[in-house]
C-alpha cells in the first residue's frame, strides 16, 4: 500500500483520480504509521485547497501539521499503542468488531462473498483479514481506478461503501478520536470521517 499525499480537492475533471488517491493514502496510513519517506512528502504537501472553503481543507491541514511536528519513531509508537501490542488492541481496525461485536464473524463472511463476486481475494502474505479498514479502502480505490468498467464503476462503489464501510467507519473514527494516546491518528480519524461524509453524500445523489 502506497500513495503520495496530495491535497484531496481538485477540479471536477480530476475528481475520480483524487478520490482514488485519497483512498490509497488513507489505506496506507491506517495500515501502518507513516515512514520517513512519507513524512518527507508531507513536509512539502500543499495544505490550502484549490477552491476556498473546501470541506476537507481543515482536517487535511490538521493531519499534515501533526505529521510535520512528529517524527517516524513517535508515530510508530502511537500506532502500536493504539492498534498493536500483544492480545487485545486499544482500538480495533476490523469491521466485524463494530458490526457484530466479534472478529471473524458473519460480516467478514459476507464481505468475502462480495469480494469473490468482484474477483478479489486476500493476498496470502497479508496477515490481516479482509475487513481491516485499510483493506476496505484499497478495495474502494480499486473500484474507482480499476481498468475493468464492469467492476470499477459508481454502482459497485456505492454498493460496497454502503454495505462494508459506511455502517461502522464512524464508530472507528469516534474510538480513535476519543483515545487519550491519539494525536496524529485522531487527526487522521477526523479526515477519514470528513471524507466518508462526502462519499456518502455523493452516493446518495445517485439514488
Amino acid at each position: 500500500m502506497s500513495s503520495s499525499p496530495t491535497f484531496p480537492a481538485t477540479s471536477a475533471l480530476d475528481e475520480e483520480v483524487a478520490r482514488a488517491e485519497l483512498y490509497g493514502l488513507l489505506a496506507r496510513l491506517w495500515y501502518a504509521a507513516p515512514d520517513a519517506e512519507l513524512l518527507d512528502a508531507f513536509a512539502v504537501a500543499p495544505t490550502e485547497a484549490p477552491a476556498a472553503g473546501a470541506f476537507l481543507e481543515e482536517p487535511w491541514r490538521e493531519m499534515v501539521g501533526l505529521a510535520r511536528r512528529m517524527d517516524a519513531a513517535a508515530l510508530n509508537e502511537e500506532y502500536d499503542a493504539l492498534f498493536g501490542g500483544i492480545g487485545k488492541p486499544e482500538v480495533f481496525l476490523f469491521g466485524s468488531h463494530y458490526l457484530s461485536g466479534f472478529l471473524n464473524d458473519k460480516p467478514l463472511a459476507k464481505l468475502r462473498n462480495d469480494l469473490d463476486a468482484l474477483g478479489l481475494a486476500r493476498v496470502e502474505a497479508v496477515p490481516e483479514t479482509e475487513d481491516h479498514v485499510a483493506c476496505l479502502f484499497e478495495v474502494m480505490r480499486y473500484l474507482i481506478a480499476g481498468d475493468d468498467a464492469a467492476v470499477s464503476n459508481l454502482t459497485r462503489q456505492q454498493a460496497f461503501f454502503s454495505t462494508h464501510v459506511q455502517p461502522w467507519l464512524p464508530a472507528l473514527c469516534d474510538a480513535v478520536s476519543a483515545h487519550p494516546k491519539a494525536r496524529f491518528y485522531a487527526a487522521l480519524a477526523g479526515l477519514t470521517r470528513a471524507f466518508a461524509e462526502i462519499e456518502a453524500q455523493g452516493f446518495d445523489m445517485l439514488d
